[in-house]
């Protein structure tokens, strides 16, 4: 499957610097564009894998919660 997000970058000391708008966490960083857009998928993949791969203990809860912005 695939999906479409936002890539954010930026120019910083001669590399491309980006992060996924809609997937917090995801940043990554490439001497070109193409190397930044690369770099940005590897990096989704890892936080993608690593939240699948850890199991929701049997009777875990969730609960909504206020947090000031």
């Amino acid at each position: 499957m695939r999906h479409t997000f936002t890539m954010e970058y930026w120019r910083d000391e001669g590399w491309y610097v980006g992060r996924l708008k809609e997937v917090p966490g995801v940043f990554s960083q490439g001497e070109t564009l193409f190397e930044l857009e690369e770099n940005i998928r590897d990096a989704y993949d890892l936080v993608w894998s690593d939240t699948t791969s850890s199991p929701i203990p049997a009777g875990a809860e969730s609960k909504l919660i206020e947090v000031e912005v």
